[in-house]
């Protein structure tokens, strides 16, 4: 991850993370590549089949997620805790 100074539009380097993301398969979709594989193969010291320049972008893709929260009040602050909750409506999407 970067940084990027508006002023000077230099980007700083910020984080990298060596696993995968939960959002991976957002990445997987738009691909095509199975990314758990390529880790596999790394760790096996396999070389990578692709290039970053050979990997194209296909489609759109997104990932959300639903939490529930209960929050509650006391002398140390507001706590945010992990709720169960009842889900009254969902439609998931439909392929087009």
């Amino acid at each position: 991850e970067f940084l990027l100074d508006p002023q000077t539009m230099e980007f700083y380097f910020c984080e990298m993370n060596t696993r995968l993301q939960v959002e991976h398969p957002v990445t997987e979709l738009i691909t095509g590549i199975d990314l758990v594989e390529w880790q596999l193969r790394i760790a096996a010291g396999q070389e990578l089949p692709m290039s970053q320049d050979d990997i194209t972008c296909k489609g759109h893709a997104f990932e959300a997620r639903v939490y529930a929260e209960q929050t509650t009040r006391s002398e140390d602050g507001i706590s945010f805790l992990p709720a169960t909750g009842t889900i009254y409506h969902r439609k998931p999407p439909t392929s087009s």
